[in-house]
């Protein structure tokens, strides 16, 4: 990574928060600043939201030739004191050290004293993943990741001296690591919105004439909402919308679509382990899927696009074969930008190959379907069963916010499908609602409502957890009534 084509840019913003804001060049000199205290640690600790300091820390570790590792702030203290185990004698950034970052007296390093030219193949970035099913995993990604992924997606300086990018990812997110390089290099002013809020944010976009955005899919669905009185956003400067991080459900984006009906979306499909985004579903797909008569045009709008320049994309089977068009199964990935690699080990095969976890299929077109995490697949009477197809489903029901269908375990069926639901409605109503739409084998077999899901900071949903709780009220409950639950209170 590099700082010195953005640095040329002058005096133009580079990064801003409330009434504060940096020039490229001045995130270079206090980056200097910050790789002597840097310099020798065997990795720096960010644990503090977005701020004008974190761009420093990451550069500035990057000038020392020093792992920077942005943590979850809104982990509990035993869990953050256990990542923290892991890396003795770091650095350690919190909330209280971010204006020492900012202190232009401090004693600048030498050019010397830094590293130059940087190791392609050193650590850049530590990130630890989020952990829903078990401890967080440590990924590593080398500069060499980042450098591709930063030349394969951008034109460096290309923004318009106008242009800015709002961001309300955290910073210990791959989209909030990788959101920052973009947009620095390609000259848009960064805005970071300190904590999500949808009210907030359309007041920052309007505020702030905000060109481009990210999100993730429910954020995207809070702001929709916030909208469903107004109609549309009244957003016009906002030129290009980008979503990723989860699978957005099609209502959502249909809706923001007709919310937002002067901007540029954009689906970005990518994982910690691929820094960042590896397919994406372009603002040409969205407006051709969205006016489509074609249904398999349409469907489009379910998919993450096609793969970005670099990037390789397979479906295989559990046997290891390619699966044909149209058939599910496991998505590998290959690439430059891909790491695939966790702290002690590797997860490539001999060619390269990383296996992303997830289920898909691609069209004859090559555009790829995610259809959810391998693990996540419900078994019913011996049919796998994705749940992504129930949620689309459910979610066309005018009383569902948010859905979320899972397996729980059945003696008869091997699995029972239970719909959890945010939202209005009779269960049965819903039920008998679905059927008309799906087989028998895929109507859920009992509906939930919950006041809401649980969600990890960044949106992901905590399936695990919710699985838990569903398991733990079965088991239990001694009487149901009519075959569903009460409603479930978090």
């Amino acid at each position: 990574m590099t700082l010195e084509m953005a640095a040329s840019a002058g005096e133009r913003p580079a990064v801003a928060l409330d009434d504060r804001s940096l020039t490229a060049a001045q995130i270079l000199g206090l980056a200097r600043r910050a790789a002597g205290r840097f310099r020798g640690s065997p990795a720096v600790l960010y644990r503090a939201p977005n701020h004008l300091a974190y761009p420093v820390a990451l550069f500035g570790c990057a000038l020392a030739g020093v792992p920077f590792v942005p943590l979850n702030y809104r982990l509990g203290a035993d869990q953050l004191t256990a990542i923290e185990g892991r890396h003795p004698g770091a650095v350690r950034i919190g909330t209280e050290d971010l204006e020492a970052l900012l202190d232009d007296a401090a004693e600048p390093v030498a050019n010397g004293d830094v590293q130059a030219p940087w190791d392609q193949d050193a650590v850049a970035v530590i990130l630890y993943t989020s952990g829903t099913t078990a401890a967080p995993k440590a990924a590593l990604l080398r500069h060499r990741h980042l450098l591709a992924y930063v030349l394969n997606t951008l034109e460096f300086n290309s923004a318009s001296e106008g242009d800015a990018a709002l961001v309300a990812v955290p910073p210990y997110h791959i989209a909030g690591l990788t959101n920052l390089l973009s947009n620095l290099y390609t000259g848009r002013r960064v805005v970071y919105l300190p904590a999500f809020d949808a009210d907030e944010w359309l007041a920052a976009v309007r505020r702030e004439k905000v060109t481009h955005a990210m999100l993730v899919p429910t954020m995207l669905a809070r702001i929709v909402d916030r909208l469903a009185a107004d109609g549309e956003a009244h957003a016009p400067t906002l030129r290009s919308l980008a979503y990723g991080g989860a699978r957005a459900p099609r209502p959502v984006v249909e809706r923001a679509l007709r919310a937002f009906p002067g901007t540029d979306f954009v689906n970005a499909y990518g994982l910690t382990e691929t820094a960042s985004s590896i397919a994406v579903l372009g603002p040409d797909d969205h407006r051709a899927a969205l006016a489509a008569t074609d249904s398999a045009v349409r469907d489009r709008l379910t998919s993450v696009g096609r793969p970005l320049p670099g990037v390789e994309i397979e479906v295989r089977a559990p046997s290891g074969e390619l699966c044909p068009p149209g058939v599910t199964g496991l998505v590998q990935v290959r690439g430059e930008q891909i790491s695939g690699e966790y702290k002690g080990r590797s997860a490539l095969d001999a060619d390269g190959w990383f296996p992303t976890g997830d289920l898909g299929r691609l069209d004859a077109d090559g555009y790829l379907f995610v259809e959810g995490r391998a693990d996540d697949t419900i078994i019913r009477g011996g049919e796998n069963i994705a749940p992504a197809e129930i949620e689309d489903v459910l979610l066309g029901h005018p009383g569902v916010r948010e859905a979320v269908v899972v397996g729980v375990p059945d003696e008869e069926w091997g699995q029972r499908i239970v719909a959890v639901l945010v939202g209005t409605g009779e269960p049965e109503e819903i039920r008998l609602w679905a059927r008309r739409r799906l087989r028998t084998s895929k109507t859920p077999d009992t509906i939930v409502f919950r006041d809401d899901l649980p969600r990890t900071g960044t949106g992901k949903l905590l399936r695990r957890t919710l699985i838990a709780e569903i398991a733990g009220l079965e088991k239990t409950r001694a009487q149901r009534v009519h075959g569903e639950f009460p409603c479930l209170k978090p």
